[in-house]
C-alpha cells in the first residue's frame, strides 16, 4: 500500500489544474469517500482558526475522536497539515 500511496502522491503533486484535480478526485473517490475527506479537511481548517472542538463536532457531525486526531496532527512540529495550511490562505478565512 505504501508504494501505491507514493504513486498517488506523485500524481496529485503533478496536477496543476484545479478543474482537472477536481474531476480526478471525483472519479477516484465515491461520493461518501469524498464527503468524509472534505469534512476532515474542513475540521483541520476550523481547528487551525481556533474553533473549539465541541463546536466543530456539532457543526460537522463528527466525533471528538476524529477531531482530536486532527488536532494532534496539527500540533506536530513536522505537521503536513500545518505546512499545507500555511500555503492555502483560503483555509484561514473566517
Amino acid at each position: 500500500m505504501k508504494d501505491t500511496l507514493t504513486e498517488i502522491s506523485r500524481v496529485l503533486a503533478g496536477i496543476q489544474d484545479e478543474k482537472l484535480m477536481n474531476e480526478f478526485l471525483t472519479q477516484l473517490l465515491t461520493e461518501s469517500e469524498a464527503s468524509r475527506i472534505a469534512r476532515r479537511w474542513e475540521l483541520v481548517a476550523l481547528l487551525d482558526r481556533g474553533v473549539p472542538q465541541r463546536v466543530i463536532a456539532e457543526q460537522l457531525g463528527l466525533s471528538l475522536c476524529n477531531i482530536t486526531r486532527g488536532s494532534r496532527e496539527l500540533k506536530k512540529t513536522d505537521s503536513a497539515f500545518r505546512e499545507v495550511l500555511k500555503g492555502d490562505q483560503s483555509c484561514r478565512q473566517t
